[in-house]
């Protein structure tokens, strides 16, 4: 048996571990479940999230908290993509929410309003070795003036 093969193999392995696990960060809010439940309520008021997702925070801007929050959220998710879809689709209209438009595809997308909001959801397959799909949440006032850009002569 050649002792040198097997010492290197141990290493690369070894050393290709460490740098997957120092890569495997997270920014989400942390402590039990229910700390983090309750961090993630406070920062998106009515709009619920499906078991053990998480707000990947450097990925998001959320201006403002609770129901009147604008701005994108992306969360992690346990659930694949078909699941979160049928979380959304099932438990926004529980929460209030109006569905406006559903699509189901490779990247599913919905849009719901509650009284002067909409929000738009995107939901796409995860990685192999990330979360098991991604949600993009984009929240905004309904009616908000949007003016064109103008064009100079």
């Amino acid at each position: 048996m050649n002792h040198s093969y097997f010492d290197k193999t141990k290493c690369v392995a070894l050393l290709a571990a460490l740098l997957l696990g120092a890569c495997a960060t997270s920014d989400s809010p942390t402590g039990s479940q229910d700390e983090v439940n309750q961090i993630q309520s406070q920062l998106l008021g009515d709009m619920p999230l499906p078991t053990g997702a998480k707000i990947m925070g450097s990925d998001s801007l959320i201006i403002g908290r609770g129901d009147g929050w604008v701005g994108r959220v992306n969360i992690s998710a346990l659930q694949g993509a078909t699941d979160v879809y049928a979380f959304f689709q099932s438990e926004y209209p529980k929460a209030g929410w109006t569905t406006v438009t559903a699509t189901k595809a490779k990247t599913s997308f919905l849009v719901f309003t509650k009284g002067d909001r909409t929000c738009a959801v995107e939901i796409n397959e995860g990685s192999l070795t990330g979360p098991k799909s991604i949600i993009t949440i984009t929240s905004s006032p309904k009616n908000a003036n949007v003016i064109a850009p103008t064009r100079k002569p």
